[in-house]
């Protein structure tokens, strides 16, 4: 009898996780993967309207084989470069006793309030004939790396000693140990913020276009400002969607469909700090080194402008304007790319497959066309089919959504695959309706990872560009565009007070990340 009453009281829950009660969330999915597939859809249809045989001409010509071996290139060399370097200073601060590791660990993620243009304003203003592929290399690691350093980091502060305790009591060496237990665990932040950098090199212009280093994306801006080619500079971008697949595909076999979630009874041990030796001083090397140069020198650099141009280059007007502006649409963009990106971020992890990873796609896709593609994209359909919402905060607020729903994602993501599903399952069984399961549940655990996402949406509005440029309503001031039309000038005094101010917006961002990372391990 009670066997019976088990089995009929399972039932209904059973029919409650495979019904419609999850509708909403696939369905949400779906509606923001169409709206993500705008920019894509006006580059077939330009392509469309050009012809095959114009598209063929400008696709397949010397100068996109150029540019496509200059952008895989800095792929290749700058990716590794920035996990390696992500995880050498995130094993160092979270599982060793490096002196100073905390404050260490914060200015490793210090440099994401830093543009990657401000890296490159400061880098050429010190040394004006730095350019080329090894130059672009460097910036972009020192930009970047922080990306793969916040997932990395925040996963080792949440990983159960016990695994990497019963390998050494086995006879491990700690290389054994680490390469064998603790990396595949890192899998899904490694591959997240891998891809996060990947896709923020394709798109990338500031830094690149200041160190002359031409990939697609610097072609494409300069192709539609000198002579506004819509077909040639649309075409290169149809090429970089293509990049951007083979990056996405990459991603997603070296993610692979583990789950990482703890289950099991007890609670997880916060790990040891492994003692460095006579190593312990001499390891702080690395770390110092890279603030130094990752934070040091745009910071000295920029100083050094801003005590040339005061106090009659200063106007804190002007200034303080574009700052208030720039940090309200930031500030909202972040709640509504959050918002869009969790229904996607859930469908994932929770419903892996072959359509769940085409509306990924869709998601992550748009991350590597350039601001100036989506910009014109947008453009052109508000003027041809909805004139009132051109150059409006509607239209803006969309353009940053679209560009920033990698960055929302891959927090989310993170965030989602911590919260283990029997949990909703388990609110589901005490009679909540689905949705509110995952509410009262998997939304809660992931609140870190969404807060961290936002700051993420939020800094990444802060510093674009060329969309801002083309869809700003009229009178808007935005720190990145003025700071742009300085340098573009070569008026670097002037510029010096926008970078400063852009980096005052983004500290409070990075310490909110170090912060929501901290709470998520429970520290």
């Amino acid at each position: 009898m009670t066997a019976g009453a088990n089995v009929l009281a399972a039932a209904p829950s059973r029919r409650r996780w495979t019904s419609g009660g999850f509708g909403f969330l696939p369905a949400t999915a779906v509606l923001v993967s169409l709206i993500a597939l705008l920019p894509l859809g006006f580059i077939v249809f330009i392509a469309i309207q050009t012809g095959w045989d114009q598209v063929v001409a400008l696709v397949f010509r010397p100068r996109i084989g150029d540019l496509l071996v200059n952008t895989l290139l800095l792929e290749i060399l700058a990716v590794p470069a920035a996990i390696a370097l992500a995880i050498a200073l995130a094993w160092l601060t979270e599982r060793t006793d490096l002196p100073g590791a905390r404050l260490f660990g914060w200015l490793a993620i210090a440099p994401l309030a830093i543009p990657a243009f401000v890296h490159g304003y400061a880098w050429v203003g010190l040394y004006p004939a730095m350019d080329g592929l090894g130059p672009a290399v460097l910036l972009s690691v020192l930009a970047y790396f922080p990306f793969a350093y916040l997932p990395v980091a925040a996963q080792l502060r949440r990983l159960d000693p016990s695994l990497e305790n019963a390998a050494a009591a086995l006879g491990a060496s700690p290389w054994r140990v680490f390469r064998r237990v603790v990396l595949p665990q890192l899998r899904i932040a490694i591959c997240g913020g891998a891809l996060l950098i990947g896709l923020h090199l394709l798109a990338e212009y500031g830094l690149l276009a200041l160190i002359r280093y031409d990939t697609f994306t610097t072609a494409i801006v300069d192709q539609f400002q000198s002579s506004f080619n819509g077909p040639a500079a649309n075409m290169m971008a149809g090429v970089l969607v293509i990049c951007c697949a083979g990056l996405l595909l990459i991603e997603a076999l070296a993610r692979g469909r583990e789950r990482y979630a703890r289950i099991g009874a007890g609670a997880p041990r916060h790990p040891v700090r492994r003692s460095l030796g006579r190593w312990r001083w001499a390891a702080t090397a690395l770390p110092v080194a890279t603030a130094l140069v990752s934070l040091g020198v745009p910071l000295a650099t920029l100083g050094r402008w801003l005590v040339l141009g005061w106090p009659d280059r200063w106007d804190l007007g002007a200034v303080g304007g574009a700052f208030l502006q720039t940090a309200g649409y930031a500030a909202a963009a972040a709640l509504i790319t959050v918002a869009a990106a969790f229904p996607m971020a859930w469908l994932s992890v929770r419903r892996p497959g072959g359509l769940s990873r085409l509306l990924e796609a869709c998601h992550y896709y748009v991350g590597a066309i350039p601001g100036v593609v989506v910009g014109l994209a947008l453009v052109t359909i508000t003027v041809r089919v909805a004139l009132p919402l051109y150059q409006t905060a509607f239209t803006i607020l969309l353009a940053y959504a679209l560009l920033f729903l990698p960055r929302a994602m891959v927090g989310l993501r993170a965030g989602v695959a911590q919260a283990p599903i029997e949990l909703e399952r388990a609110a589901m069984s005490l009679g909540r309706p689905p949705l509110r399961a995952i509410m009262a549940t998997t939304m809660r655990l992931a609140a870190p990872g969404a807060a961290a996402a936002a700051a993420l949406v939020a800094m990444g509005v802060a510093t674009e560009l060329t969309a801002t440029l083309m869809l700003a309503p009229t009178g808007t001031r935005m720190l990145a565009t003025e700071f742009w039309a300085f340098t573009s000038e070569i008026d670097y005094v002037g510029a010096a007070p926008y970078a400063i101010a852009m980096v005052v917006l983004s500290l409070p961002l990075t310490f909110l990340l170090n912060r929501q990372a901290r709470r998520a391990a429970g520290l």
